[in-house]
């Protein structure tokens, strides 16, 4: 696949090369002459691209050459840039062209380093030359001339089922054993079975099928027989053709596609013994000729002669080429001994052409759904300004579309319904005429008759149509003319009203154009059709139940697939009668695109990615960085393109990265690199490389198999680390590498990026952090990384160190001369080095959510070239220089804007132009005059998210007329808005836009401190909204019928909070209009702190399922409960008046509830009276949570007479608590935990026989009247056993071997408890907390504790505190077994050294020392291995020796994650 990117490479290259800039540099550099020798040796090259592409799969040479050449190109590219770099660095700094800097030559690669007006410099110069010339040459030795691919021996295509049979020898023995197989029974699950013979050349395999074929018997046995020669040509329609002569059909009948063909030789099969001979069978792509309704088995498979097998799609190069100039002539020479020469497109698989309409109905899964949907819609009418409307089926290669269509075409309603019916497989070769022929000989036209031009076939086309209902199939359309289907439909205008014609294609563009937005969007198989349909394949069953050891592996192979049927079925046949587990574990653990041809799969899908342009193919290569399903953002890799001169991440993402590395780089077109990148996604997006993640319009994911492809096609010039440390590829095998991508893991060590030292080619080093987008967790890498890794990748165009833990930007990144794209995104930096400023190709420089950083560098507008400056969530708005607007190149710089300087602020607004951005505006009251507002016309903007703050103060300065017409003004386009958010507007009405019904896509309100504002607006009118908070409008006094508006109310609203609503007081939805609909579709209310609200008249909330009510009268939970009976989670909290008594009638309402939390009820004494009435009520409770406020809340409750349901209960901080019980045990209680119950006895509840049995974990935290646990032994699952700062005297501590299933233990601050009995632990315990009992760590026994533990951590201080005298850690040795990977010292006073004692934990990962303030030192030997070190409160010797410049650095820099203060 090197070609496909080395095209487009190569074109930008050219474009440098001959650019007046470039030649102006080369004169001024005196190097004119050779680069004009580069100029006139490429396009000898490029023009044999195309050839060698044909060429590549099959010979390794050509393979290799065209990866020198990508090498060589790459290297080019590189020399070019660092020129225009240091012509830059001279215009920048004034500075005269008499030599290069020092820092100037780190522009340069290795390989040709210090430019000047020298010898040396003409040296390399020459040796690039000379390499290009080297690759010239090599043409000659690979034979790359002008070739026709050879002469063929026709007489291949001529064996004949003729046989002397007395001249055969010695297959006496094979014939008898294979006749009694063919002439007897074979339980199949088909009417054919597959009897193959295999075998090396000239072994008799023809000779053999000779012999059967002409026996008397076989004769006798089947009613017809057909032999067919196949050899390499597998045409399935000349194939058809020759079976359909065979058996008695019309030779001279002429049909216009296979789909005809095949219905004909259907017809004379059917319910005949057949036998067929298929002979010399080459093709591995067979399933074309079964119409992929058979699948790929084992047994077709060894058709294939073993010296055709295993060609290789990948090889490895040994070194890196030495020089540029000599390779280059080599590769132009050397295309003669490989053959290649000049082509314009490379070839076909005509059998693309011959899906046709034949379906076996009973192998379809999983597609009863799609089906009955499309039925309904074929059958049924739709408005339509003419007789036939189009119904398209889109989706990837492989999901499904064909199959889906053939189920319509094939349904008995559909033949009945229509009264012609016709189907064409169009692919990719358009051809009106064709297809148009084939059409009319389906409806039963003379396909005899000659037709001279298309009008004269379309006239008799529109003949045979007038007036019938006619179904047209135009199955897998590739083009994306207009003018192609103008021309084909011209027929059909006259056919009768409800005529369809289902179109099914990879691309969505040509329906684009004719008015088809929203296409039927076939989607993947759920997992359970996905295992059902691949199990039909692998083991010719509908499931697992006669082979369960196999469905583990079963299940990872379906997840491999991705729900793609294609995938399914080709994996599935691959296993076809092996049931050898070994044969299933080595196809999982196998990439796609490593099995032979990619096991079919990538070959379909490569068909999408054939199709597409040289510079498509190149953007699609790079996608193969994208990690398996991680949610990426659209300009976030059209970045990344830039750079390269050439999109949970949203789309922008992916485009910034197309930028960073060059790719959108186009000198044909006056578009924006930004635009073009759109441009470029969107198409990719249509053809289904990209998905949509569901509900999240910004954010997109890539198919499993698709990222397979990508990384198929990009060869050895990327690599994703996770996939390579899994490979175990060679240190030798990166220096090759030119793009690295790597998934941030939690930590991140040296030893993971050490080879990358080599790679120092490498242009793209990208941190991967695969999180919720929204999520601000930050991931932990080797300081080693930063200053010895990334000081050797001089050449990077991206670099992204998004979310990791650093505080200072590597002083490296400054000589990172070539570098378009920085991402430093949520770190923990406080500055930026003063020699970024030298980064004249800077294109994107983020800092967003670098809530550290405070000011930027002096020479900060030298970065002319700077397009995106992302600053949001960052202090940096207000430290900007007024010389910022001098940037020209600046797009983006926050789209989060505090108002200070006016006239910089309405400037910014005014030069808006990322259409789709969100923008967030604070400090509009500091904005002047609402003429400023309206001369930007906002209403132009199509922004996606808009939110606008005002100060928060409310006094006698709020000009409130002013608010007003500024939020007027900040009307924006109501085409793309989907967010809208308002906070401490002083206005006292809304402006009329605001809930205004033409904002059709608005999904999320917010409108939070409206102090003054006395009405809310009528958001019920917004047909989209799904989510709305209202906030402290402490005005507002009743919510009505304006808060509806007209019409249907609240269409989509499935959450609306109210919050801090202190003037509220009535809530009616009594609209006066009968019979009005509203709130249908509400799932979640939320009312908190509103406590004069009394009054709520409301209708009833069907889809209400969570109602959070806080700070509020009890009146507002009777009124809501009564009218929300399906409600399921409720929370209580802090209501007034919510009695013993109220709290019973609100029980009644209470039936479908499964959590139930209560929190700061006082007036509540009883939950429920007696155990037999909590035995009746609430029988879904499954989680009851009473947690009161710390000491003072729920002051009344004295007992708990529980549901036997529950599953979880928690109690804290309820003093006057005095009994929990269950009425039959609480047997399904699976967790308990009590904090802070002091009136609580023992006795009444914890651990004895009478407690649940089925108990998982159990938490005690502060319990003073706990004093002893009598046995452990009845809590078989007891999985988390937590006491803590309990009186406990007496613990069973000789039952924990009984307890197998117990993996977390903490006992710790329980100063009563003797630990003489310990020593034995439960069996498979994984980690334990202990300390702090009646004698200190070091005074326990031996102990015996199990491999399974992991992490320990100890805990100094005891009741006799003058015993607790560690010092060093070799006294708590005894307790350190060697199986620990984590170890926590706490809280021991004396500890100075742990030196010794912890050697031995050679499994150690992290460290923590905590709360011990004479350490001195740390186990040296074991620091670079570990993950993580932490030390809280220690000494500043010990602070001293972990700095850089301490002797504990050379270690220390080895850990991700250091923490010492």
């Amino acid at each position: 696949m090197a070609e496909l990117v080395l095209s487009a490479l190569l074109q930008v290259i050219f474009e440098k090369l001959t650019s007046a800039a470039m030649n102006k540099i080369a004169r001024s550099k005196e190097i004119h002459s050779e680069l004009k020798k580069w100029e006139s040796k490429l396009p000898q090259i490029r023009s044999l691209l195309n050839d060698a592409s044909q060429k590549e799969v099959t010979d390794e040479a050509v393979k290799q050459w065209l990866n020198d050449l990508q090498h060589l190109a790459y290297d080019i590219e590189d020399i070019l840039d660092a020129l225009a770099t240091d012509a830059m660095h001279h215009e920048v700094t004034n500075e005269s062209d008499q030599g290069i800097s020092s820092k100037v030559r780190k522009l340069i690669p290795t390989c040709c380093t210090n430019f000047s007006l020298s010898t040396r410099m003409d040296s390399k110069l020459n040796s690039i030359t000379t390499r290009l010339q080297e690759l010239i040459d090599e043409k000659n030795n690979l034979g790359l001339t002008v070739k026709d691919g050879g002469s063929k021996n026709k007489n291949r295509n001529y064996q004949t089922s003729l046989v002397d049979a007395s001249s055969v020898v010695g297959r006496e023995g094979d014939k008898k054993e294979l006749l009694q197989k063919l002439m007897g029974y074979e339980p199949c699950s088909q009417n054919f079975s597959i009897m193959p013979i295999v075998g090396m050349g000239g072994i008799g395999k023809t000779t053999l099928a000779r012999l059967l074929y002409d026996d008397q018997k076989v004769k006798d046995h089947f009613e017809l027989k057909a032999w067919v020669c196949v050899s390499d040509d597998f045409d399935s329609f000349n194939i058809s053709k020759v079976i359909f002569q065979s058996i008695g059909g019309d030779g001279n009948k002429k049909f216009a596609d296979l789909n005809l063909l095949q219905a004909a030789l259907k017809n004379q099969l059917t319910g005949k013994r057949f036998l067929l001979v298929l002979d010399d069978i080459w093709n591995a792509m067979h399933h074309e000729f079964t119409n992929e309704s058979e699948g790929i088995s084992s047994k077709v498979r060894k058709l294939i002669p073993t010296c055709c097998t295993n060609f290789s799609l990948s090889t490895r190069m040994d070194s890196k080429l030495n020089s540029i100039t000599t390779r280059l002539q080599e590769l132009i020479d050397e295309k003669n001994n490989l053959g290649l020469t000049v082509k314009d497109g490379g070839s076909k698989n005509k059998n693309r052409n011959y899906q046709t309409s034949l379906v076996d109905a009973s192998s379809v899964v999983g597609r009863e759904g799609d089906k009955k949907e499309l039925l309904q819609k074929l059958m049924g009418y739709e408005p339509c300004s003419q007789n036939f409307s189009i119904m398209p089926i889109v989706g990837m290669g492989g999901i499904g579309k064909t199959t889906l269509a053939r189920l319509l075409y094939d349904d008995q309603k559909v033949k009945d319904h229509f009264e012609l019916k016709a189907w064409v497989c169009v692919s990719d070769d358009f051809d009106s005429f064709n297809i148009s022929k084939v059409i009319f000989q389906s409806i039963g036209g003379d396909g005899n008759k000659k037709f001279a031009d298309l009008n004269l076939l379309q006239a008799d086309l529109k003949n045979q149509l007038t007036g019938k209902r006619f179904l047209l199939v135009l199955d897998d359309i590739w083009s994306e003319k207009l003018e192609d289907w103008e021309t084909l439909v011209a027929p059909f205008f006259e056919v009768a009203h409800g005529s369809k014609i289902i179109i099914t294609t990879r691309k969505q563009q040509l329906l684009n154009k004719l008015g088809y937005d929203h296409p039927y969007d076939l989607k993947k198989l759920s997992n359970v059709d996905a295992l059902s349909l691949f199990a039909q394949y692998a083991l010719g069953k509908k499931n697992f139940e006669s082979y369960p050891t196999l469905r583990p592996h079963g299940e990872g192979i379906v997840k491999k697939c991705g729900g793609l049927p294609l995938a399914l079925k080709a994996l599935g046949s691959l296993l076809r009668t092996k049931t050898d587990e070994e044969d299933w574990k080595q196809l999982l653990n196998s990439e796609i695109w490593m099995l032979e041809d990619g096991a079919g799969i990538v070959p379909a899908l490569r068909l999408s990615y054939h199709d597409l342009s040289a510079r498509l193919k190149q953007l699609f290569a790079y996608c193969c960085l994208i990690p398996k399903d991680y949610v990426f953002e659209k300009d976030d890799l059209i970045l990344w393109w830039m750079a390269e001169g050439t999109t949970c991440l949203r789309k922008d993402d992916l485009i910034l990265w197309w930028m960073a590395e060059g790719f959108l780089h186009n000198s044909s077109t006056e578009k924006s690199m930004e635009r073009l990148g759109e441009e470029y996604f969107q198409e990719l997006l249509s053809r289904s490389f990209f998905q949509h993640v569901p509900d999240e319009e910004s954010l997109f994911v890539m198919h499993d198999l698709m990222n397979d492809l990508a990384t198929f096609v990009a060869g050895e010039f990327y690599s994703r680390l996770d996939i390579d440390v899994e490979k175990n590829a060679r240190k030798e095998a990166f220096k090759k590498y030119r793009h690295m991508s790597f998934v941030c893991e939690n930590y991140m060590t040296y030893n993971k990026f050490k080879a990358f030292e080599r790679a120092n080619s490498l242009r793209t080093f990208l941190a991967m952090p695969n999180v919720v987008v929204y999520s601000w967790q930050q991931f932990y890498i080797s300081s080693k990384i930063l200053v010895d890794t990334l000081p050797q990748l001089p050449l990077l165009r991206v670099l992204s160190l998004s979310r990791l833990d650093i505080d200072e930007v590597p002083e490296c990144v400054g000589n990172m001369k070539h570098l378009r794209y920085l991402n430093l995104s949520r770190t923990s930096i406080t500055h930026l080095p003063e020699n970024v400023c030298d980064l004249y190709n800077l294109h994107t420089l983020i800092v967003s959510g670098c809530g550290e950083l405070t000011k930027l560098p002096e020479n900060f507008l030298k970065l002319k070239n700077l397009r995106h400056f992302d600053i949001r969530n960052t202090l940096l708005w207000n430290k900007m220089s007024s010389g910022i607007s001098e940037m020209k190149s600046l797009q983006t710089l926050s789209n989060k804007v505090v108002v200070e300087n006016n006239a910089f602020f309405i400037s910014w607004l005014r030069n808006l132009t990322n259409l789709q951005a969100g923008i967030s505006i604070c400090g509009l009251d500091k904005v002047q005059s609402v003429r400023d507002i309206q001369e930007v016309n906002f209403s132009e903007k199509r922004v996606s998210e808009l939110k606008v703050k005002w100060r928060d103060v409310f006094d006698d300065s709020v000009n409130e007329k002013l608010e007003k017409e500024v939020l007027d003004a900040l009307k924006p386009h109501s085409d793309n808005l989907k967010g809208f958010e308002i906070e401490s507007y002083g206005g006292k009405l809304f402006p009329n836009w605001i809930g205004d019904p033409s904002f059709l896509h608005l999904t999320n309100v917010r409108i939070v401190n409206c102090v003054n504002c006395t009405s809310l607006p009528p958001f019920g009118q917004l047909p989209s909204l799904k989510k709305l908070d209202i906030r402290s409008l402490k005005e507002v006094k009743v919510v009505g019928s304006e808060f509806l508006g007209t019409g249907i109310a609240f269409p989509k609203l499935e959450s609306l909070r109210f919050e801090d609503m202190s003037g509220w007081e009535v809530w009616s939805t009594n609209s006066g209009v009968v019979g009005a609909v509203m709130f249908q579709c509400l799932q979640e209310l939320e009312i908190f702190h509103c406590p004069n609200l009394v009054e709520v008249s409301l209708e009833a909330l069907p889809s209400l399922r969570v109602l959070h009510l806080s700070r509020s009268g009890d009146g507002v939970l009777r009124s809501l409960i009564h009218i929300a009976s399906a409600v399921t989670k409720v929370s209580i909290d802090g209501l007034t008046g919510l009695s013993d008594e109220v709290w019973r009638g609100v029980m009644d309402y209470l039936g479908a509830v499964e959590e139930l939390k209560i929190r700061e009820c006082n007036e509540i004494r009883y939950f429920w009276e007696s155990e037999a009435e909590a035995s009746k009520v609430l029988v879904n409770l499954r989680k009851l949570e009473v947690k009161i406020l710390e000491l003072k809340y729920c002051k009344s409750l004295e007992r708990c007479n529980l549901p036997n349901n529950i599953q979880e209960l928690s109690i804290r901080y309820c003093p006057m608590v005095a009994s929990v019980s269950f009425p039959t045990g609480g047997h399904k209680l699976k967790s308990f935990k009590i904090t802070g119950c002091e009136q609580l006895l023992g006795k009444e509840v914890l651990l004895n026989t009478s407690m649940p049995l089925m108990l998982e974990v159990v938490c005690i935290d502060s319990w003073k009247n706990l004093k002893s646990i009598n046995e452990l032994t009845c809590f078989i699952h007891l999985t988390e056993l937590e006491i803590r700062g309990s009186s406990i005297e007496s613990f069973p501590a000789a039952d924990f071997p009984n307890l197998t299933s117990l993996k977390h233990l903490t006992i710790k601050d329980c100063k009563s408890m003797d630990v003489d009995s310990f020593g034995l632990w439960p069996p498979n315990l994984g980690k334990l907390r202990i300390g702090g009992l009646k004698k200190p760590i070091s005074k326990f026994g031996p102990q015996n504790f199990p491999p399974s533990l992991v992490e320990l951590a100890l805990v100094g201080g005891s009741e006799e505190e003058e015993d607790d005298d560690v010092t060093s850690g070799s006294q708590l040795s005894h307790m350190l077994p060697s199986s620990l990977t984590t170890l926590w010292l706490e809280d021991f006073k004396k500890l100075e050294s742990v030196s010794k004692g912890l050697q031995h934990l050679t499994s150690l990962q992290h460290l923590y020392i905590l709360d011990c303030p004479k350490i001195q030192d740390l186990p040296e030997e074991l620091l670079p291995s570990l993950l993580s070190l932490f030390s809280h409160r220690c000494r500043d010797e010990l602070k001293e020796k972990t700095s850089r410049r301490g002797s504990y650095w050379p270690r220390i820099s080895y850990i991700p994650k250091v923490r010492i203060f």
